[in-house]
């Protein structure tokens, strides 16, 4: 293994593109160290910690910290993620985009054009949202117009100037620069995790219950990564036959091949989604000064707060993992349906000559592409599903407080194996044994 990254090294390409990978995430993490100029950042940080519970703590977590730190980069990257989602969305339901999409390279500049646009909007929208919310309480000293307007310019501008950054890495570096700035920012938070396992279950006991501790610690990780890495690569390849048919003087076609379904089809897009929701009536409570009412409203947040699944002192509270579950199952469904259409493939298989043995082209096609993909859909949502609730199910019964969770590993994971996957690419086109050989 060591031998091949040091092959990879010798590429002069190559390693001028980790190099740059490599000095972005340096400049990513230091602007994540600036505070907001106007914030007295001790005192936020102490109020996210007294107050926020953990409403907050799937966005700080994927910030890298930089949200309860109140850095310039604290919206991170998500107005962005957040943007390309709404366009994917869009596109399904306005023609003209849809067209556009369609439209080759031009087409797809004009996309990214949007998607920047919207960008901008939603971290100008996220910036004022706030620094009122916060204004109002106070945790931004002596607020007003002018200190005001220079949280919300410096907030925004951290924003795009990580936008700039991840398209920066994914036209000269190795790998998706969105995806990238998202693995640094969670990997950033695993010390402190780890910390504090370690001051939790492990610091101050006997040498035999220490060594317990870390057993257990480490299978537990290995076997969620183990996980992670069987629902990301696990396919169902679907037989494709090509008729044979006469060009000219000659016979071409006649090859057989497949169609690889991922059975994770939607990615982490389902966690994403889920953990939203979830988390929304609890940062709206939060800017409104509502966070510790009591009554029914309080019941509500107490049952969507991810904390309180698996309190053995408070059973009702786990009616927000039932719903956490049918959110992920749903979303699942859904975005694989905006994003795989088999009537599409069906059509372009039946122009090219192809079929599907046993099957006749045209709608007994398309309705055999369906009846497979809800089955693998079913197979890799409850693969989510399980991932993402073992983190819970430790928070909640052994209060293990920790901010990675399934959606962090299936990032660090995803991002890994693709990055990888490019340098096998790149290696194979200069003759080299690639990462993946054995």
């Amino acid at each position: 293994m060591f031998r091949k990254i040091a092959d990879a090294f010798k590429v002069k390409d190559i390693r001028h593109r980790l190099f740059y990978v490599l000095l972005c995430l340096v400049i990513i993490r230091i602007g994540s160290q600036i505070p907001v100029p106007g914030v007295n950042a001790s005192y936020f940080k102490e109020w996210f910690a007294n107050q926020a519970g953990d409403a907050f703590n799937f966005f700080d977590a994927f910030t890298g910290g930089s949200f309860s730190s109140m850095s310039i980069l604290a919206l991170s990257i998500t107005p962005y993620i957040t943007s390309s989602i709404i366009i994917e969305l869009l596109t399904i339901a306005i023609p003209a985009l849809e067209e556009m999409q369609r439209d080759g390279e031009d087409g797809r500049k004009k996309m990214v054009a949007i998607t920047r646009y919207l960008t901008v909007g939603l971290s100008l929208f996220e910036s004022i949202a706030m620094t009122v919310g916060f204004g109002r309480q106070g945790l931004i000293p002596n607020i007003n117009f002018l200190s005001g307007l220079a949280v919300v310019v410096a907030l925004t501008a951290g924003s795009c100037f990580l936008m700039w950054i991840g398209e920066q890495i994914t036209e000269k570096g190795i790998g998706n620069g969105i995806s990238m700035v998202l693995l640094i920012n969670i990997v950033s938070r695993l010390p402190q995790d780890l910390t504090s396992l370690y001051e939790q279950f492990v610091q101050g006991r006997t040498i035999a219950k220490m060594g317990l501790a870390i057993i257990i610690i480490a299978a537990i990780i290995i076997l969620m990564i183990v996980l992670v890495c069987i629902l990301n690569g696990a396919e169902r390849h679907i037989p494709v036959q090509y008729a044979k048919k006469t060009v000219g003087r000659r016979m071409v076609g006649g090859q057989s091949t497949h169609i690889p379904l991922k059975v994770n089809t939607a990615g982490v897009i389902p966690i994403i989604f889920a953990s939203s929701i979830m988390s929304f009536p609890g940062i709206i409570a939060t800017f409104a000064g509502k966070a510790g009412a009591g009554g029914r409203f309080g019941t509500i947040l107490a049952i969507l707060s991810e904390n309180n699944w698996f309190d053995r002192s408070h059973p009702l509270y786990s009616i927000g993992l039932v719903i956490y579950i049918v959110l992920v199952v749903f979303f699942a469904y859904f975005y694989t349906s905006i994003t795989f259409n088999p009537l599409e493939i069906a059509d372009n298989m039946k122009k090219q000559g192809g079929f599907i043995p046993g099957i006749r082209p045209g709608k007994p096609t398309t309705e055999y592409l369906t009846q497979i993909l809800n089955y693998i859909i079913f197979i890799g949502a409850i693969g989510l599903v399980i991932v993402g609730i073992i983190p819970f199910f430790f928070n909640g019964v052994f209060s293990a407080s920790v901010s990675f969770g399934g959606t962090s590993l299936i990032i660090i994971v995803g991002v890994i194996l693709e990055t990888v996957k490019q340098i096998e690419a790149m290696m194979v086109v200069r003759n080299y044994k690639g990462f993946l050989s054995e």
